[in-house]
């Protein structure tokens, strides 16, 4: 089956096509990283906006890049929920608009099962069940995957999630946005024992990073002026490797728990660099099969999309044109 996928659940505007649910054929992202950047963080309205000028464009891209015309699409699969409701009404309205014009199943698709799905887009993959750990700007949760739409939630965070604590810290930094990627880049040339932060919730496998962010903000204060140039490495490779520390850990943990063997580790934040080293040592030395999609798999991107909706398009689930986003929608 060939599936058009479309996100737009945040700032990146995404359209992809895949085959059989494994075979990405195209895969178009339009980022608005340089927009809200000056704002230090996205801006809905803003986002909403974009993705207005962005979508078609992008969609045309995709098919192109396919080698591909409507005609030859057997699905549409959009991003439903969790995220902005502006963005996602973007994605959802171009998506039915398109289904209906060229009468084909539509199916929307939960953001967050896309992120762990991104895994079965790779030559190396899972069978279920396996623990995955969903990470990203707005969502940290593992869960107990025993199938598509059969998840179960062991963790997760008690306030903000790990890609937010990065932003966060990047902000009170003056460092820019966004703030993982700028704080990954920094961090390869800093201390990671340079100094001292909290490990939050440590016997538990939920997750608590205030405690980390306001622990940056009282060292700010104290010092009363911030941290030189030369400083910033070391600073930021110890705060990092504080967020890196618990989800390593949690996650190993949750497997061991679970007796079940395999991870998959996803969202933006499975991108940065640290965290993938250090899940593939930790693992190793766990007896613990690790798998982490491609950095451009990570961070929101169609094909993910796709790759569900193929397998609920396949298993004959359909949404009517009355399918409406929402906002929040727990993967479990």
């Amino acid at each position: 089956m060939v599936v058009l996928g479309i996100e737009s659940s945040c700032d990146e505007t995404a359209a992809a096509v895949v085959r059989d649910g494994r075979e990405t054929l195209s895969n178009v992202i339009a980022s608005q990283a340089e927009v809200h950047a000056r704002y230090g963080g996205v801006v809905p309205e803003i986002a909403s906006r974009k993705h207005i000028e962005a979508i078609v464009p992008v969609i045309l891209q995709a098919m192109e890049d396919a080698r591909l015309t409507l005609a030859d699409i057997e699905g549409v699969a959009v991003t439903r929920g969790p995220g902005l409701i502006g963005s996602l009404l973007v994605g959802l309205s171009t998506a039915k608009a398109l289904a209906f014009a060229r009468r084909l199943p539509l199916i929307g698709v939960n953001h967050l099962e896309g992120h762990v799905a991104s895994i079965f887009l790779t030559d190396s993959f899972p069978a279920f069940p396996f623990i995955a750990l969903v990470v990203s700007g707005g969502h940290t949760t593992l869960y107990l995957a025993e199938g598509f739409r059969r998840f179960a939630v062991i963790g997760q965070t008690k306030d903000d999630a790990a890609g937010e604590a990065f932003d966060k810290a990047a902000k009170l930094l003056d460092l820019g946005y966004p703030g993982g990627v700028v704080i990954d880049r920094l961090a390869k040339n800093g201390n990671r024992d340079a100094l001292s932060f909290p490990r939050g919730m440590k016997g538990s496998l939920d997750f608590s990073f205030s405690g980390l962010k306001t622990s940056l903000l009282m060292r700010l204060k104290k010092r009363g002026s911030p941290f030189a140039p030369e400083e910033l490495p070391d600073v930021v490779a110890s705060y990092q490797e504080a967020i890196i520390d618990v989800l390593v850990e949690k996650t190993l943990r949750a497997a061991a728990l679970h007796s079940v063997f395999r991870v998959v580790v996803c969202g933006g934040v499975a991108a940065n660099s640290r965290l993938r080293e250090r899940f593939r040592g930790d693992a190793a030395r766990s007896g613990i099969d690790v798998f982490i999609p491609p950095p451009v798999l990570c961070t929101d991107n169609a094909a993910m999309i796709a790759a569900v909706g193929d397998h609920l398009l396949q298993e004959g689930q359909r949404d009517g044109l009355d399918l409406n986003a929402v906002s929040r929608w727990p993967l479990a």
